[in-house]
C-alpha cells in the first residue's frame, strides 16, 4: 500500500506556523521595534530612489507622481465613505495642513537630492526638537528645563552638521532644517485635527489638497520621464505606503517610548546607502552632529514617556 511521505519540515504550512508561533512569543515592544527597523530600511531605499531620480527630474514632478500613487492606494477607503468623508467644519485647518505638507515635502526632497543622504537624514530628526517648541506655542504644553536643555543640545547638533559660515554656506542644509520645522508643524496640526475629525476625513483632505497644490508646478516644470524612471516613480509610491504601514504596525504594537528610538536606524541605513550607491563618506561633523541630535531627541522621548505615564499606585501599608 503506497504511503505519503511527510516532508522533514512537517505538513504544508508547518514551517510558517512555527515562525508565527515564534513571532508571537516575542514581547510587544520587540515586535514593534522590528517593524520600526523594517520601516527605517524601506525609508532608506525610498530616499535612495528619490536621490537617483532627482538628478534628472524636477523634485515637484517626483512629488506629484508620488502623490498620485498614494491616492491610488487610499482611493478605496475614500470611495467607501464618500461623500460623508468630506463633511467637516474645519476645512481651513485641513488646507493649512496641506500647505505645510507642500513646503515640508518640497524642501525635504530638494535637500535629499543635493545633500549627502546621511547629512539630510540627520538634520531631518530635528523635527522632534521643533515639535517641542511648537507644542509650547500652539498647544500651551508645559516644558521643563530638562527638555529645553535637550532641545538646545539638539540644535547644537544641527549647527555642527550644517556648519553655517561665510566659507561653508549650504542653502540645502537650511532647506532640510526648514522641512523639519514644517514637519513638526504638521504634527501639531494633526494633533488638533485628530480631536474632532475622522482619520479618513483627514486623509482625504490631505491627499486631495496636496495633489491640487502640486499639479500646477509639476505641469510647469514637466520633464517627460522614461519608462525606467516611471518604474522608479511607482516604486517610490509603493515604498512610501510600506513605510507608513510598517510605522503604523510598530506604534500599534509597542510603546512609543520603546519604539521611537528604533527610527534612528534610518541614519544607519541612509549612511550605508550613501556610501554604497553615491560614494558619500560622512564627515566627522556629520557624525558628531548626528550623535548630538539623536541623544537629545532620545532624551526628549524619555522625558515625554515619564510625563505621560500614569502614576504608580501606592502600596497598602
Amino acid at each position: 500500500m503506497p504511503t505519503t511521505e511527510i516532508p522533514p519540515d512537517g505538513p504544508p504550512g508547518g514551517r510558517l506556523a512555527r515562525y508565527r508561533a515564534g513571532w508571537d512569543l516575542l514581547s510587544a515592544n520587540v515586535r514593534g521595534s522590528i517593524w520600526m527597523v523594517l520601516s527605517s530600511l524601506v525609508f532608506a531605499v525610498m530616499a535612495t530612489c528619490i536621490k537617483l531620480l532627482g538628478q534628472d527630474l524636477p523634485v515637484i514632478e517626483i512629488l506629484f507622481f508620488r502623490q498620485m500613487f498614494v491616492i491610488l492606494v487610499v482611493l478605496p477607503a475614500i470611495a467607501r465613505g464618500f461623500p460623508a468623508v468630506l463633511v467637516t467644519s474645519r476645512w481651513p485647518v485641513h488646507l493649512t495642513r496641506a500647505l505645510l505638507a507642500f513646503v515640508a515635502m518640497t524642501a525635504g526632497f530638494t535637500a535629499l537630492v543635493h545633500l549627502p543622504l546621511a547629512e539630510a537624514t540627520a538634520i531631518s530628526f530635528a523635527r522632534t526638537l521643533f515639535t517641542t517648541i511648537l507644542a509650547v506655542i500652539f498647544l500651551h504644553e508645559v516644558v521643563g528645563w530638562r527638555r529645553w536643555t535637550a532641545t538646545l543640545v539638539g540644535f547644537l547638533g544641527v549647527v555642527v552638521v550644517a556648519r553655517p559660515s561665510p566659507e561653508h554656506f549650504n542653502e540645502y542644509a537650511l532647506l532640510a532644517l526648514l522641512s523639519a520645522c514644517f514637519v513638526a508643524a504638521l504634527q501639531i496640526a494633526l494633533r488638533s485635527l485628530a480631536q474632532t475629525e475622522r482619520p479618513v476625513t483627514i486623509m482625504t483632505y490631505q491627499n486631495v489638497c496636496l495633489s491640487v497644490l502640486l499639479a500646477g508646478p509639476a505641469a510647469y516644470l514637466w520633464v517627460t520621464p522614461t519608462w525606467e524612471q516611471i518604474g522608479f516613480l511607482a516604486a517610490i509610491g509603493v515604498l512610501m505606503s510600506v513605510v507608513q504601514w510598517t510605522m503604523i504596525k510598530a506604534y500599534g504594537i509597542g510603546e512609543a517610548s520603546a519604539i521611537a528610538p528604533m527610527e534612528y536606524g534610518r541614519l544607519l541605513f541612509a549612511t550605508v546607502a550613501g556610501i554604497w550607491v553615491f560614494a558619500e563618506v560622512p564627515t566627522v561633523y556629520t557624525l558628531i552632529g548626528a550623535t548630538l541630535i539623536i541623544a537629545s531627541t532620545l532624551y526628549t522621548v524619555h522625558r515625554n514617556s515619564i510625563r505621560q505615564a500614569p502614576a504608580a499606585p501606592k502600596e497598602a501599608e
